[in-house]
């Protein structure tokens, strides 16, 4: 999938449409203290296996893709629901 890294889009705050600059966000690291990764830890302590099943000829053909629009009037930033894609590319 192709995108122009600047684009002409609704933004909530203005309430107009406006220039965005467009964004990849990169995935951030999962943190320590949240509720599944409690559970998991919890699960993996001691002499247990993997508490999932492998995923093994499940892996999905597509990865999402999360997009961070920025409006060029009042710099704020906004994020819509990710797609996903098999090859993404922020063009000119």
């Amino acid at each position: 999938m192709k995108r122009p890294r600047k684009i002409k889009r609704y933004c909530p705050s203005c309430k107009n449409h406006t220039a965005h600059e467009l964004h990849r966000l990169k995935k951030r690291k999962a943190g320590e203290l949240k509720q599944g990764q409690r559970r998991f830890r919890r699960v993996m302590r001691g002499y247990r296996g993997f508490p999932r099943p492998k995923p093994e000829g499940r892996e999905k053909t597509s990865r999402r893709v999360a997009l961070k629009y920025t409006c060029a009037i009042c710099k704020k930033s906004h994020q819509p629901a990710s797609q996903r894609a098999k090859k993404f590319e922020i063009g000119e």
